[in-house]
Formats: C-alpha cells, structure tokens, sequence
C-alpha cells in the first residue's frame, strides 16, 4: 500500500483559534496548563459536566498559538476512529489519518473529550503517547509513529457521574497531570452568564441563584444541576426576548427533569427567584 502524504503545518490551519475565547480563571489552571506545555506533559480536566472544561481547553490553545484538534468521545468510538484507516477511492487506497494521528503527526493539541466514554481498548492507544515513549503503532499501516515535538495530549472526564465501569483505569490516570475544575464562585459565575448570554448583570445573578439550587437537588432527583453552559442558554434565550420564566423551562427544567414532580419543583424554584 502506498504510504500517507505528510502534510505540513498549515494543514492544520483550520483547527487554529482565531479569536480569544472568553475564559474566566477558578484559580491556577492556566498558569499549569502553561507549564505542563513546556514538557508537552499529557492532562487530565476533571470536573461537572459544562463548568469550562472545553473552554478552557480553547481558551489555552489559542493562548499558545496551537491548533486544536478536538474528539467527543463516546461508546462506540474505535481505536480506527482515533488512529485512521485505509479507504478506497477511484480503484485505490489511501491512508487517512485519524484526528488522534493528525495531531501527533503534525504537532496539534488533542482534546478527548468525556474520554471515559470511549470503549477501554480504544483508551488504550492513548497509552504509549502519554508516557516517556511519546510513540505509538499505527498497526493497520505498519508505521511507528513519533510524536511532533510540539503534540500535547488532553482529556478530560466528569468524575461526578461515572459508573466503575466507565471510570478510567488505574493505568490511565497515572500517565497524566490532572487539574479539578467546579463551578465558578457564585459572583464570578454571574459575571460570566452575562458576558456570554447578554442579560443583564441583576439577571445574571438570579440565573445564578437558580443553578446553585438545582445543583443541591443532585442525589435528590436530579442526576446533575444546571450547568454554567444551562444558564448561559437561559440567558441567551432572556436577551433574545424570551419571557424568563419561559426561558428557565426551556433551557433548564426541560433538559434536567423528565419526572412531573421534578419539573414542578424547579417550575417553583423559576418562579420564586424570577
């Protein structure tokens, strides 16, 4: 089979960032972010579902002037998908590197997102990538691939939700750096609801208000609060000329709650802080 094509750099130039996505800092995250790029040490985000795990991964690529290749994992991800496969085009093949290839390849950042969502034999392949060897065998093209000087690797997973079968493994874990990431302090989290949604500050914080007390329903009907991405939705819908109370059900309580006692107590909680 004939081999791959290299590309070079500006290949990638459609994974680049081009405008700064607006990140609000819980505390050191960038500042070790910044200095596990300088070894390319591999890092693990753990935190809730929509706390800024993505953005911040954005945010720090754009602030290193690296292209970012992003992979939402799930359960019927393959090691094919991550690494590529051979396809048949006009009576022959060719090889197409996978987004995980891609990026060692030509020296991208690799974002797995939820990786624990991808079948364990799939998480595997990150192993030899995440270690000293930096390496790792593309088995169906026969080629050991060596890292770009410049690949670093990124996943992140919420720990709050995971079944022990969907928790990553020992052997995993201990190949990366990890930084826990929350929800934003209460003010600091307002303050982002309306620089990304456009209501108003008085708004903002009410919305806030109302995240938190779903938040403290988690384990007591809900598997998780509304998150900062939820709020954000509201918000958006509110500036949009959406009525408030309207707007909470369809970005909040519809997408949390199925069950008619749950709806109606978040239902309650919108119209006592709206």
């Amino acid at each position: 089979m004939p081999p791959s094509t290299p590309m070079d750099d500006a290949d990638l130039s459609g994974y680049r960032i081009a405008q700064e996505p607006h990140y609000r800092a819980q505390g050191d995250e960038i500042t070790l972010f910044e200095a596990a790029w300088r070894t390319r040490m591999p890092m693990l985000l753990k935190g809730p579902t929509g706390c800024g795990k993505t953005r911040f991964v954005e945010h720090m690529a754009w602030r290193l002037g690296r292209p970012l290749i992003t992979v939402s994992c799930h359960e019927d991800l393959t090691a094919g998908d991550l690494a590529g496969r051979w396809l048949l085009e006009d009576d022959s093949t060719h090889w197409q590197d996978g987004p995980l290839t891609m990026a060692a390849r030509h020296g991208a950042i690799c974002y797995l997102d939820e990786v624990v969502e991808a079948r364990q034999d799939t998480t595997v392949l990150i192993h030899p990538l995440a270690d000293t060897r930096r390496q790792f065998t593309l088995d169906r093209k026969g080629e050991v691939l060596t890292a770009h000087p410049d690949f670093m690797l990124v996943v992140s997973y919420n720990p709050g939700y995971q079944s022990l079968s969907k928790d990553l493994k020992t052997s995993t874990r201990q190949r990366f750096a990890a930084i826990d990431f929350d929800y934003l302090a209460p003010q600091q989290e307002a303050e982002v609801v309306a620089t990304e949604s456009g209501v108003s500050p008085d708004m903002a914080q009410r919305l806030v208000a109302l995240g938190e007390r779903t938040r403290r329903l988690r384990g007591h009907g809900l598997e998780e609060g509304a998150s900062t991405r939820m709020l954000i939705h509201a918000g958006a819908l509110i500036a949009g000329g959406i009525a408030p109370t309207l707007a909470c059900r369809t970005a909040i309580t519809a997408p949390l709650a199925d069950g008619e006692d749950m709806r109606l107590a978040l239902s309650q909680a919108i119209d006592a802080l709206l």
